[in-house]
C-alpha cells in the first residue's frame, strides 16, 4: 500500500506539473477526468491511491503555475496578481528570483499550516459560524483602503471607475448560466492579453535574465507575508465565494507595505494554504471548497482524521519534489526567454490563449475576452494600479455576502 500511494504521489507530480506550466489546464478539469474513470482504476488500485495522485497535483500546481505567470504573462485566478509585480521583475532581469520567492511563499505556507492542523481543525468550525456574515463589509472597507490610497483625487476617481467597470463586468459574466468556464476569458483579458499588450505598444525588451541564489529580503517580511498568506489562505477556504485574488488583497492590506518581493511570497503562500486548508475544512466543517477536493470527497466516501494525516504527508512529499522543480525549470526559462523574439512571443502567447477561450468557451468567450481586454487596458492608459480590475471578482463576491 505504501509502494503504491508513493507511486501516485510521483504521478500526480508530473501531472502537476503540467498542469501548472500549461495556461488554461487545470487540475480541476483533469480531476474530473479521473472521476469518470474511478470505477476502471479502482479495480487496480484503492481510492486513497487515487486520493494521493489528486492531492500531489494540486499541491505541485499551485508552485508551478507561477512560471507561466511571470514568464509569459499567462495568469489563472491563483496567481493574477503576481503577474502585475512578477512580470516587473522579469523585465529588470529577475525572473527566476519572482519564481523563487513565490516557491518560498508556497513552501513556508505549507509547513505553517501543516504546524497549524491540530488547531485550525478545532477552530475552523467557530470562525465559519461567526464570520461569514461579516466577509463583506470587510472586504468593502479592502476596496475603500485600495481606492482611497491613491495620492491625487484623479486618481482615486478612476480606480474606482476601474473597480466599477471591472465588477460590472464580474456581475455579467458570472450571470450567463452556458459559460463553463467564465474565469478563463475575463482574467486572461483583464491581467494578460491587456498586459502584452501594452507591452507590444511600448516595445518591450527582455533584458538578460540574473540566476542568483540569494535574495536580499528581511526575515521580518517573509514572516509577515508567510502569516498573512496564511491567515488569508485560510478564510478563502473556509468561506465560499472568495478567490485567491480577493485573499490577497486582504493579505496585503494586513501586512502594510511589504514591496513585491514580500507581496509575491504572500500571493504564493496562499495558493498551497488554500489547497492544504480544503482537506482540512473536509474534515472539520465537512465542505468541499474546490472542484478536485470535491471529486476526492466522491472517490473516498468518508475523509476523517486519518486520511487528513495521509494526505499531508503526500503533500510535503510534493511540495518537496515541486520546490526543486519549479527552480530547475525557472532557471530554464530565464535562459530562453532572451533568446525568443519577444514581441513574437506575445502575440504567440495571445493567439494561443484566444484559441484556448474559443475551444473552452466559444464565441461568448471571445466576446468576453474582447471586453475585458479593452478594460484591462484602461488602469495602464491611466496610470493607476491594476488590481483595482479585481473588481471583477469583488463585487460579486462583496453582493454575494451582503445581500
Amino acid at each position: 500500500m505504501f509502494l503504491e500511494i508513493l507511486i501516485a504521489t510521483f504521478l500526480g507530480c508530473l501531472m502537476g506539473i503540467f498542469t501548472g506550466l500549461t495556461p488554461g489546464i487545470h487540475i480541476n478539469l483533469v480531476s474530473v477526468i479521473l472521476l469518470g474513470i474511478s470505477s476502471l482504476l479502482l479495480q487496480f488500485v484503492s481510492p486513497i491511491t487515487l486520493a494521493a495522485f489528486i492531492v500531489a497535483m494540486a499541491i505541485t500546481h499551485t508552485f508551478l503555475d507561477f512560471v507561466p505567470s511571470v514568464f509569459l504573462g499567462a495568469p489563472e485566478s491563483e496567481t493574477v496578481l503576481a503577474v502585475l509585480p512578477g512580470h516587473k521583475m522579469l523585465l529588470q532581469g529577475r525572473g527566476y528570483e519572482a519564481v523563487k520567492l513565490s516557491t518560498i511563499g508556497c513552501l513556508l505556507g505549507l509547513l505553517l499550516t501543516i504546524f497549524l492542523t491540530p488547531l485550525l481543525v478545532k477552530i475552523t468550525p467557530l470562525v465559519y459560524i461567526n464570520l461569514q456574515r461579516w466577509i463583506g463589509w470587510i472586504l468593502i472597507v479592502v476596496v475603500l483602503f485600495m481606492v482611497l490610497r491613491e495620492k491625487e483625487t484623479k486618481k482615486k476617481l478612476q480606480s474606482f471607475f476601474v473597480f466599477l467597470i471591472s465588477g460590472v463586468l464580474g456581475l455579467v459574466v458570472f450571470n450567463i448560466s452556458t459559460l463553463k468556464d467564465p474565469l478563463l476569458p475575463m482574467l486572461s483579458g483583464l491581467f494578460g492579453t491587456s498586459m502584452l499588450l501594452m507591452s507590444l505598444n511600448e516595445k518591450v525588451k527582455i533584458p538578460k535574465q540574473k540566476i542568483t541564489e540569494d535574495i536580499k529580503i528581511e526575515g521580518k517580511t517573509v514572516a509577515k507575508s508567510v502569516g498573512a498568506g496564511t491567515f488569508s489562505g485560510s478564510i478563502l477556504s473556509i468561506f465560499p465565494g472568495m478567490g485567491p485574488a480577493q485573499a490577497a488583497i486582504l493579505g496585503s492590506q494586513l501586512t502594510g507595505n511589504i514591496g513585491n518581493y514580500g507581496f509575491i511570497i504572500l500571493v504564493g503562500a496562499i495558493g498551497t494554504v488554500s489547497m492544504l486548508m480544503s482537506l482540512i475544512t473536509l474534515v472539520s466543517i465537512e465542505k468541499a471548497r474546490n472542484g478536485a477536493i470535491v471529486v476526492l470527497q466522491q472517490i473516498l466516501g468518508g475523509f476523517g482524521v486519518k486520511e487528513l494525516t495521509a494526505m499531508i504527508a503526500v503533500a510535503l512529499i510534493a511540495a518537496a519534489i515541486a520546490t526543486f522543480i519549479s527552480l530547475k525549470i525557472a532557471k530554464v526559462f530565464s535562459k530562453l526567454i532572451t533568446k525568443v523574439n519577444y514581441n513574437l512571443l506575445c502575440i504567440s502567447i495571445i493567439t494561443f490563449v484566444s484559441l484556448l477561450v474559443l475551444y473552452f468557451t466559444g464565441l461568448i468567450g471571445i466576446l468576453i475576452l474582447s471586453t475585458a481586454t479593452a478594460i484591462g487596458l484602461i488602469p495602464g492608459i491611466w496610470n493607476v494600479g491594476r488590481n483595482h480590475a479585481m473588481g471583477c471578482l469583488l463585487l460579486p463576491v462583496i453582493l454575494y455576502f451582503i445581500l
